[in-house]
């Protein structure tokens, strides 16, 4: 005899498991499916873990550092192994707190791998047990998946991905990153300023190749800066991987193919949907590449059948599958949300310097035809910036020229992941650059570049 609910959400990352507690919230009896944990890769393997390791690095870099602030640190070092447990922790600490947000809201955990069986059916096996689920709504939030080399797997040992950079077993010595995006950078980050020669080589023109070109080219001459070596153009033709190292043959863009020895690679080329082996076929599901096709309430062609997160397709964000997640379960409940839509989803890079943006870039402005205005201001015309010892980056606004709308935002410097919010607010009230630029900052703050670039698009920036 099946369980029945109102509802099945068949993934616990963020877009399943909040999709489950405001399910809750609405009086639905509500079951959500893992096969692993809790939280699912963003909380386990992916955004908070990275984090935790990130803020080591900017640490060791800041002790490292300690002179240019006044201070004196003597024989600084690390010991790999509790950096891990640390990352290891935190992840552990939020994902006691996704069960303890189950037990609160009443939702049904139930672990296990499922698979879609029928129309509202959805069957859990564990081990060879199986138990078999009835629900007239079922969310599919499987997430997605490293994508591998064609010709190198990623082993654990010297071919990595994510997942496996994040608990190394030795520190590299020389660290070949394949693919530049926010994965790819935070990473070639973290082990350069743990001490690992870093070289990135990225297919396309320039790095962090979605972020504005101004903000791709100070990244470049930023990281090459710090040392790391960044190929771009270029691709990866072979891998062979050794007992103590990794042999990459890597063709420029001028065509010449060169071989380079490395310790470790990490793989960091995107992803692939977690779509396979779940019933999808069966039940008719549309699929594009993989990703299944939904409308902005997260339906699918079956009825009573949803999706949300990576599985839909880009941005493979968090906080995109969580407000995903929100609109699909209110539609569900006859709430009226406004459909999802992807034109204020915030981007974040937590590298060293950070990287955030939102919105249109300057020249997807002008492919869509804008009249734009720019505004720029460099964080070295800030005294916060100054006295923190961080007056490198700086902050882009695009404006369209005949309404004042803001297009979109880009930052590049510290504590920019943070600061972005204050665009997409503003771009969700549909402020324009007047409200913006009447709008009292606090100083000394970070935050005065974000009004000086707004006054700066309109020839009216006071401090450079």
């Amino acid at each position: 005899m099946a369980e029945t609910f109102d509802l099945i959400v068949l993934g616990s990352g963020p877009g399943g498991y909040v999709a489950a507690i405001r399910a809750s919230q609405l009086g639905m009896k509500v079951a959500i499916v893992e096969r692993e944990r809790l939280g699912g890769i963003c909380l386990n393997w992916g955004c908070i873990p990275t984090k935790a390791l990130l803020r080591t690095s900017e640490i060791y870099h800041y002790m490292q550092h300690a002179a240019d602030y006044g201070l004196s640190a003597e024989k600084v070092g690390f010991d790999l192994t509790k950096v891990v447990e640390r990352s290891r922790k935190v992840a552990g600490q939020l994902n006691s707190g996704v069960k303890g947000l189950m037990k609160k809201n009443k939702v049904t955990v139930v672990e296990g791998t499922g698979a879609l069986t029928g129309k509202g059916k959805l069957t859990v096996t564990t081990g060879d047990q199986k138990r078999e689920l009835e629900a007239k709504h079922i969310i599919v939030a499987t997430g997605a998946r490293a994508r591998d080399l064609p010709f190198a797997k990623a082993d654990g040992k010297r071919i990595w991905t994510y997942r496996h950079a994040m608990t190394p077993a030795e520190m590299p010595t020389k660290l070949l990153v394949i693919g530049s995006g926010a994965i790819g950078v935070e990473f070639a980050s973290f082990y350069n300023d743990m001490g690992a020669d870093v070289t990135i080589v990225e297919m396309l023109p320039r790095i962090l190749p979605v972020e504005d070109e101004e903000v791709s080219a100070f990244m470049d001459k930023a990281l090459t800066k710090q040392g790391i070596k960044i190929v771009t153009g270029a691709g990866v033709e072979k891998i062979e991987s050794g007992a103590k190292s990794v042999k990459a043959v890597i063709k420029g863009k001028d065509g010449k193919s060169s071989t380079e020895e490395f310790s470790h690679v990490v793989v960091a080329i995107g992803i692939v949907p977690n779509t396979e082996e779940i019933g999808l076929e069966k039940l008719g599901v549309e699929t594009d590449r993989g990703h299944i096709k939904v409308d902005g309430y997260a339906r699918t062609n079956v009825e009573g059948l949803y999706a949300i997160g990576d599985v839909t397709g880009a941005p493979w964000l968090a906080h995109k599958a969580s407000h995903e997640g929100i609109v699909c379960v209110e539609a569900i409940a006859g709430q009226k949300p406004h459909p999802f839509g992807t034109w204020n989803i915030p981007g974040c890079t937590y590298s060293r310097p950070q990287v955030a943006s939102v919105g249109l870039t300057e020249a997807k402005a002008k492919e869509a035809g804008k009249q734009v205005k720019v505004g720029k201001f460099p964080f070295i015309g800030n005294g916060k910036a100054i006295a923190l010892g961080e007056a490198e980056g700086f902050i882009k606004t695009v404006f369209d020229a005949k309404t004042g709308e803001l297009l979109g935002a880009h930052m590049v410097g510290a504590e920019v992941t943070e600061l972005i919010q204050g665009y997409v607010v503003a771009r969700q009230l549909e402020t324009t650059e007047a409200e913006l630029m009447e709008t009292v900052f606090a100083h000394p703050t970070l935050s005065e570049m974000m009004h000086e670039s707004v006054l700066s698009a309109y020839g009216r920036a006071i401090h450079f």
